[in-house]
């Protein structure tokens, strides 16, 4: 199957799995933080994994990084990464303005953008599940902050080989007049993308 050219039917299944994902994290993320948080129509897409690195500035550039493992019968990795540049803002969302220390998070920095991650990923993987009927079952999120090219590389060593595309699923929380842009990534290993389309009945 050629990711890079997908039917209409195919990319409005994505934007649909988009679409009801960030229904579902904005109510549970609503419901954590006891305030109201609103999510932007994402922006879905299949893209070439070695677009991932230039999508996010370069193997250079510092950013968050949380990542988990997801297994079931379309296996894969989820990584959302938030911009060095929207990390405060993002964390004065969720916990109150925060500033980096030195290159790193501290504790409850950290601890609520692996929260976030799990709740994202969730979201989108009940919304692939409910339309799909599979099962899928995720890990404790991991974070770094770090170089995209060493982020990637990490995702790659701990969970393994992954297919040559990505579905990325760009990210908008919006609170008031504050909004933040970030950028999670599906990484299927070999065959999984394929699974999906089949059970979601849309192959080319």
């Amino acid at each position: 199957m050629d990711f890079q050219n997908l039917n209409t039917l195919q990319r409005d299944v994505l934007k649909e799995i988009g679409n009801i994902g960030s229904g579902n994290a904005a109510t549970a993320l609503s419901t954590m933080l006891n305030r109201k948080i609103n999510m932007g129509v994402p922006n879905v897409s299949i893209l070439p994994f070695p677009q991932v690195i230039e999508i996010l500035g370069g193997p250079e550039t510092l950013v968050a990084g949380s990542y988990l493992q997801v297994e079931g019968e379309a296996p894969m990795s989820i990584l959302f990464v938030l911009p060095e540049e929207s990390i405060n803002l993002f964390l004065g969302i969720l916990i109150g303005e925060r500033e980096l220390e030195g290159k790193g998070l501290d504790e409850l920095s950290a601890s609520a953008i692996k929260e976030v991650t799990n709740i994202l990923a969730g979201s989108y993987l009940t919304a692939l599940s409910v339309l799909t009927n599979m099962d899928f079952s995720q890990s404790v999120p991991s974070l770094a902050y770090d170089m995209v090219g060493a982020i990637l590389g990490n995702v790659l060593q701990l969970y393994g080989e992954i297919s040559d595309y990505a579905l990325i699923i760009d990210t908008m929380f919006i609170e008031e007049d504050k909004k933040v842009q970030g950028h999670l990534f599906l990484l299927p290993e070999p065959g999984s993308l394929e699974t999906l389309f089949e059970q979601l009945g849309v192959v080319s």
